[in-house]
């Protein structure tokens, strides 16, 4: 970030807050984040509704990202709705949709504590208090994420809710791996698949769409917040369960299903009691193999942001190969002995 930025962001945040002035004591990247730019900030505040010292983190575009990813001020309104309805998530700060300031939109959120990592979260015992517990506090999160529902108002750029939530989810993962000239027919196999298989379409409400180990947070004594909101979009619960307890997101604890972390039936026993919803496990199962179809679709457009040449990584570079281990896995849970026709 440049002096100038820098300079423009104190003034900018003087005058949101109401501040007389503000010193921006830090300004540093934060790691994590492959496809926005997460700053910590360290902030004093002469007066105005933040007044005093503040740390916060700042999410901003990065130079190159994908399609499917929520802008900046769209994320920040999905995270307030989440925030006002009791979801453990950052404090909502403020966002700015000025690109001059720093050369792209962002929002501001406050820094909480913990470790977010996901291999690290699941292999530290340390980290995240007792795990049936935070299995049990994860479930509740989630669903009070399924309590946000239509019709609202302040979430309209989400656009009208699918009809079929997975016959959609099937033409666009098509479209993801249209959109990069890789040819993939694991992948292709299993989106046939997943078409053939799509459920009768059930319950319409807020989905997270990346709710996983390693989109949450946690310290020694549990859960501090939860992350990453960019997917989120209209569709059916069981999806955000599926893709938590998908395989791919284990991080190598395959014998603790629900996020690497706990039991599959603990956590949906906790689900079930906090949402009044009945967890269908077939649907379930279902959306665990999109999970996996979607996982290495997502990993494809990170890898070609690095081979296109529009963000030279290692990081996304390594993200691409990502996509090898998830089309074997889609091939091993689609084997021609289940592909039946559904009438």
């Amino acid at each position: 970030m440049t002096p100038s930025q820098r300079d423009s962001l104190a003034r900018w945040l003087a005058a949101e807050f109401g501040a007389s002035g503000a010193e921006i004591r830090e300004i540093a990247p934060l790691s994590g984040g492959a496809i926005q730019e997460n700053w910590r900030l360290h902030c004093v505040f002469a007066g105005g509704r933040e007044a005093g010292e503040r740390r916060y983190a700042l999410r901003k575009d990065a130079r190159s990202t994908i399609a499917a990813s929520r802008s900046r001020l769209q994320e920040f309104a999905l995270v307030r709705a989440a925030h006002e309805a009791g979801v453990t998530v950052p404090r909502p700060v403020a966002a700015c949709a000025d690109a001059a300031i720093l050369s792209a939109p962002f929002a501001i959120y406050e820094q909480v504590p913990g470790v977010g990592l996901g291999p690290k979260v699941v292999k530290d015992a340390s980290l995240g208090g007792d795990r049936a517990a935070l299995t049990e506090r994860l479930a509740r999160e989630l669903a009070l994420i399924h309590k946000i529902a239509l019709p609202r108002a302040d979430l309209a750029f989400l656009g009208p809710p699918p009809a079929a939530p997975a016959r959609a989810a099937v033409q666009e993962l098509c479209a993801y791996l249209d959109s990069v000239p890789i040819k993939r027919p694991g992948l292709e196999w299993g989106l046939r698949w997943a078409e053939l298989h799509a459920p009768a379409p059930g319950e319409i409400l807020l989905t997270h769409r990346d709710f996983r180990t390693g989109n949450y947070m946690v310290d020694e004594r549990g859960l501090t917040a939860v992350l990453d909101w960019e997917f989120a979009a209209w569709g059916e619960p069981m999806a955000d369960i599926g893709w938590f307890c998908a395989r791919c997101w284990r991080f190598g604890r395959d014998d603790l299903e629900a996020g690497g972390i706990g039991t599959r039936a603990r956590f949906y026993n906790a689900y079930e009691s906090a949402s009044g919803r009945k967890v269908d496990d077939a649907r379930v199962r279902y959306w665990e193999i999109v999970a996996h179809l979607r996982w290495a679709a997502i990993a494809l457009l990170q890898g070609w942001r690095h081979a296109s040449g529009a963000e030279p990584s290692l990081t996304l570079a390594l993200t691409g190969r990502i996509a090898d281990e998830l089309e074997y896995d889609v091939l091993r849970m689609t084997p021609p002995s289940i592909w039946k026709r559904a009438s």
